[in-house]
């Protein structure tokens, strides 16, 4: 992956950007392949030029495998969940909810300014999570809610817009969420990180962590390093449409309550992927296509490293600047 900075309105800088000619995805000649300054006003806008309202929920878990009590712990001074949560608030969203099941997450968001939501415990999944909160709030069913996950400290704030919007400008989807084309080999075959396949319209026909679409002819030629591959180490045949799945999701509100009655597939629980669940029962899921990735969330000490080195540096350059 590039290397990724935080700059001080939120959104990244990367070693690398694609050329001003890079404007269509590789495989997609109708699908716009959209920058970041694209979606970088003040407030979202729609077809029409008006403002597209939304709200952001931040489910936040106190329980976690690998780093217990993660949306707690400490970045530049401030608790991650809290990060987010200003990270969300540069979007434009019209309310901004952290959805807890622990008073302690609660305690802290409310010091902050912020709003919490007490859920239940029970919950399977963040999207649970979050069909409470709209119940709770009794937002309409054309409300647009969009899921930030409370690990995603660096997360852009024009990303979160732009899932918005595109949900907005899409009224027959009922999800929307976003992707960044990939260019290598070797992320093509990782399983950790989920593909997607789109239709002519943009989108989603599938999700998987199996490398799709297989590139079949080229891989079956011989590389000059011997064995199987595409003529150039590490590289994909030119043309080849491969989209990594960024995890962040906008949804209709009334799709989040009959989410809730719908019961979970063979293909979500295989693959591990729950929105292959949206897909299964007709649903539609609309795709905002990035010009590259955000961010990495905070999953191991490694990522929280990383993280607390961007605040840090991040801060500092703004102090200099005073």
């Amino acid at each position: 992956m590039k290397k990724q900075t935080l700059t001080p309105d939120g959104t990244t800088s990367h070693s690398t950007r694609p050329s001003e000619n890079d404007s269509q995805v590789a495989g997609y000649p109708s699908l716009p392949l959209s920058g970041e300054e694209r979606v970088s006003s003040p407030l979202t806008r729609g077809a029409g030029g008006g403002r597209v309202d939304f709200h952001v929920v931040i489910p936040a878990r106190h329980a976690s495998t690998r780093l217990p009590g993660k949306p707690l712990l400490p970045i530049a001074g401030k608790p991650m969940v809290v990060r987010v949560a200003e990270q969300a608030a540069q979007s434009g969203a019209q309310q901004i909810w952290i959805a807890t099941d622990h008073h302690a997450i609660a305690n802290v968001v409310h010091e902050h300014g912020f709003k919490a939501c007490l859920t239940k415990e029970s919950h399977a999944s963040g999207t649970d999570r979050i069909a409470e909160v709209v119940e709770q709030q009794g937002w309409p069913d054309d409300a647009i809610v969009v899921n930030v996950q409370g690990d995603e400290p660096l997360i852009p704030p024009a990303l979160i817009r732009a899932v918005a919007a595109h949900l907005h400008l899409h009224p027959e989807c009922s999800v929307a969420t976003a992707c960044h084309p990939i260019h290598d080999e070797a992320s093509l075959r990782n399983p950790n990180i989920v593909k997607a396949v789109l239709d002519q319209q943009g989108n989603a026909l599938y999700f998987s962590r199996a490398p799709i679409p297989w590139p079949r002819d080229a891989f079956a030629l011989p590389s000059p390093a011997g064995g199987r591959g595409v003529g150039r180490e590490g590289g994909l045949p030119a043309g080849l449409p491969v989209l990594r799945h960024i995890g962040i999701y906008a949804y209709r509100a009334g799709f989040l309550r009959a989410y809730e009655q719908l019961a979970p597939t063979a293909i979500e629980r295989f693959e591990a992927l729950e929105q292959l669940r949206v897909l299964y029962y007709g649903y539609k899921i609309g795709v905002h296509i990035a010009a590259q990735a955000p961010p990495t969330g905070v999953d191991t000490e490694q990522d929280l490293h990383a993280a607390r080195q961007i605040f840090a540096a991040t801060i500092t350059s703004e102090e200099n600047q005073k």
